[in-house]
């Protein structure tokens, strides 16, 4: 029979048999009552995306085996239509909007008075080249390769997803960074690929914070006269600014300019890597130049967070970065046969749902718990890798979790605890550690 569990999960997200059925019969999933159930539809979709079961036959044969159901690939072809794919982005979307409890990370950030932390990046996914024409992507004279941006927004302080987007390669960070709901009291953190003028000015008016690093070129004006700056001239006289400046927008927004001098040795490799990333000609002599310091642009009025404080707040986007290295590596992210634009969204939202289970659940839960018992840091990586080739240990978990008295057998939280931590490294620290130094901010 189908794992009763999977559903005892779902449901502490709001998603019981009933919605799943509402929703497909809403969406035309199903017309009729002997048909393909969609909560085994479902089940073998999301639990397909993480065995490698790609294909329509791959999928009937684990309907089969786990829902105890024969259907034939052509039953599950005839599903797998423009239905399914809004059938199972609804679903997502319950999974999205689903109040999740603060995690741990919320009791580092009380004193910052942020109610999210929030950290926004894409990553690009390889696809078919059949699906060429719909996701854009790469051509030169010699070849092309088709590829999918995958737009993300993750809530530090409640240690879950706020939003998915799939959107084609030719969209960049830039087109699409006015499209972040953002809130009063958050703090965002993005790279400068969704560095505008009008994002920061957007943050000032909606009296949330932004961290971004300085985008070379970028123009400053002194705050009285509003005249530009020589930045890198001041840069040479000073080394370490912490300055009101007014940006180059209609609104002529304020905000602080904040930099630190970097070792030789990091600033000569920044160097390097600009000249050789460098397409058309050599980057300009002041470009090296500002390569000698780290320097931030930041909404933050309170001078108390010092330069210090606010590297160590921006190098917290990289969980984002680990997010997607546990996709490609264990999700199966990066695996794509040659598919329909309609199979690709499916599957895609399909891996969304258990990324979703896995991040905000699995990983958050099992966390805390073996850090309060071993002290040890649970690696999110190590524990979707071992998750996903353990199944029988996931679906132990799942009964586990779902009980009533929320206990986990202490054998299943040893071997998480012996496989699944973070190594003892000395030249450096792993995230929950970085995570850890925050605490001198409280």
């Amino acid at each position: 029979m189908i794992d009763s569990d999977f559903f005892l999960l779902i449901e502490n997200y709001g998603i019981t048999k009933d919605i799943i059925l509402d929703i497909a019969y809403k969406t035309g999933l199903i017309v009729r009552k002997r048909e393909l159930m969609p909560s085994d539809l479902l089940y073998v979709l999301t639990h397909g995306m993480i065995n490698d079961d790609f294909s329509y036959n791959d999928l009937a044969v684990r309907i089969d085996q786990d829902c105890n159901k024969s259907v034939s690939r052509q039953a599950v072809c005839k599903k797998i239509k423009e239905p399914c794919k809004i059938f199972i982005q609804e679903l997502v979307e319950i999974l999205l909007k689903r109040k999740i409890e603060k995690g741990e990370c919320a009791k580092v950030f009380d004193s910052l008075n942020y109610k999210r932390i929030i950290v926004q990046d894409s990553t690009i996914v390889k696809l078919p080249l059949s699906l060429f024409e719909v996701f854009s992507g790469v051509r030169n004279k010699k070849s092309k390769s088709t590829n999918v941006r995958i737009q993300v927004v993750y809530d530090l302080v409640a240690e879950a997803f706020i939003s998915f987007d799939i959107h084609p390669y030719s969209e960049n960070d830039a087109k699409v960074t006015s499209d972040l709901q953002i809130e009063e009291g958050d703090l965002v953190l993005r790279d400068r690929g969704y560095l505008t003028l009008n994002e920061i000015a957007r943050h000032k008016k909606d009296r949330a914070d932004c961290i971004f690093r300085h985008k070379f070129k970028t123009i400053y004006l002194d705050v009285n006269n509003v005249e530009p700056i020589d930045l890198t001239g001041m840069l040479k006289q000073n080394s370490f600014l912490d300055i009101e400046v007014r940006l180059n927008n209609k609104q002529k927004t304020k905000v602080r300019l904040v930099s630190s001098p970097v070792e030789k040795s990091v600033a000569d490799e920044r160097r390097r890597k600009a000249k050789k990333e460098s397409k058309h000609k050599n980057p300009s002599k002041e470009y090296l130049e500002q390569q000698d310091w780290t320097i931030f642009i930041v909404t933050m009025n309170n001078t108390d967070i010092c330069f210090n404080d606010i590297q160590k707040l921006y190098s917290l986007r990289w969980r984002i970065e680990i997010i997607f290295k546990g996709w490609k590596s264990n999700l199966n992210f990066s695996k794509f046969h040659n598919i329909s634009e309609i199979q690709c969204y499916v599957m895609l939202f399909a891996r969304f749902f258990m990324a979703i289970l896995f991040t905000n659940f699995f990983y958050k839960y099992c966390k805390t718990v073996i850090y309060q018992k071993y002290k040890k840091h649970l690696s999110l990586i190590k524990i979707q890798k071992y998750l996903a080739k353990h199944p029988q240990l996931m679906t132990e978990l799942f009964e586990e979790i779902t009980r009533k008295n929320n206990k986990v057998k202490n054998d299943n939280i040893l071997k998480l605890c012996r496989y699944c931590c973070y190594d003892k490294r000395n030249d450096r620290m792993n995230f929950n550690q970085s995570f850890d130094q925050m605490v001198s901010l409280s």
